[in-house]
């Protein structure tokens, strides 16, 4: 297999998932002797991240969908550096890296959709010259499906997260924050968003049992800090942003993942990874991962009472929660950065082989069931 110099294009000026993906794709990529270089805002924590363990970044000022300074810029690094894929990972990524190849046969265009939500402006946007769809979960392609885009087009490649180090030492939230020994640490992990379920918390804390109540303690990882507070009668910290998140969320006892909407979910994978069983809405492709009473407890989309009972079992039942602990490592491992690196890779080989049909993709092998 013969190395491959790949074009990554991000727009997103924060650090959440999707960036976070593009990175473990680039440095995958990098490890299997491909040359990959990400384009990205410049100041942006995924050009900074990537240019601190070595992989090639340049900036680019992406001010809007259909930027035609920006499509100029990505033009120009395609035609001076003989890139064989451009991959776009967002949707203004995606608009601007469709705009910079038009009349270009060649390099082919891959483009990864993250969101369950179906696409807008589908034949402006999906149109033939974009070789291949990359959607992290079939909730993901079955929206595509629905806004017309071909079932062909598109192929299941789940996001991936790092194995957990043998060595990991958990956080003490307890000791830290001086929260009881028999207190059961209830994470919320991510961006502090409405989409994130946010706003539900507190009618979840309020809906729990007495005892749950008793025990429970709601920390929040992610957003900004504010310290010690009450959610829905609660006993609450948030700790706001942590860099070294895999201890962060080891020493949590369970997590709360009451997202509206979920592309994948690799919060709840991280906390799998590390025994965390989760609590959450079965969303979007959120059921792929967590595979109820087995690893998990998932609950009907926006029943808060559900979830409060769900979350109450958690709390009391030690033993369910161990065992849920158990099995969730051994689901997560499914879902590695490794194993999204091959497959993506897999993906560019095979479009590389029939690159020249753009209008007519060949029906790659499916990576998910």
């Amino acid at each position: 297999m013969r190395q491959l110099r790949v074009l990554h294009i991000d727009a997103g000026r924060e650090w959440r998932g999707g960036q976070r993906q593009v990175l473990l794709l680039a440095d995958g990529l990098r490890r299997r002797s491909h040359d990959p270089v990400i384009l990205a805002p410049p100041e942006s924590p995924l050009l900074q991240r990537a240019r601190d363990i070595g992989i090639k970044t340049e900036p680019l000022v992406m001010r809007y969908d259909w930027d035609l300074r920006a499509a100029l810029s990505v033009r120009e690094r395609v035609q001076e550096s003989s890139v064989d894929i451009v991959h776009a990972h967002d949707a203004r990524a995606h608009a601007i890296a469709r705009v910079s190849l038009i009349g270009l046969s060649s390099p082919p265009l891959v483009v990864t959709r993250r969101v369950p939500f179906v696409p807008k402006a589908a034949r402006l946007k999906y149109g033939n010259r974009v070789t291949r769809f990359i959607a992290v979960s079939r909730a993901v392609r079955d929206a595509m499906i629905a806004a017309g885009i071909e079932r062909r087009r598109i192929l299941v490649v789940h996001s991936g997260v790092e194995n957990p180090p043998a060595d990991l030492i958990p956080r003490d939230w307890r000791a830290e924050l001086h929260w009881p020994a028999s207190s059961v640490i209830c994470g919320v992990v991510g961006a502090m968003t409405a989409e994130k379920g946010v706003a539900e918390l507190a009618a979840i804390a309020e809906s729990l049992d007495t005892e749950s109540r008793a025990r429970a303690r709601i920390l929040l990882l992610g957003g900004e800090r504010r310290g010690m507070l009450t959610i829905g009668g609660v006993p609450a910290y948030s700790a706001g942003f942590v860099e070294a998140i895999m201890p962060a969320m080891a020493g949590l006892d369970v997590l709360w993942h009451p997202a509206r909407a979920e592309g994948l979910g690799t919060a709840v994978i991280d906390a799998m990874a590390v025994g965390v069983p989760p609590v959450a809405f079965a969303v979007g492709g959120i059921a792929e991962v967590v595979e109820d009473e087995t690893n998990g407890l998932l609950v009907e989309p926006e029943n808060i009472s559900a979830f409060a009972k769900a979350a109450s079992r958690l709390i009391t039942d030690e033993e369910l929660r161990a065992s849920l602990a158990c099995a969730s490592r051994e689901r997560a491992a499914v879902f590695s950065a490794g194993a999204m690196t091959e497959q993506t890779e897999e993906v560019y080989y095979e479009l590389l082989s029939g690159s020249e049909n753009h209008s007519s993709p060949p029906i790659l092998r499916s990576t998910s069931a």
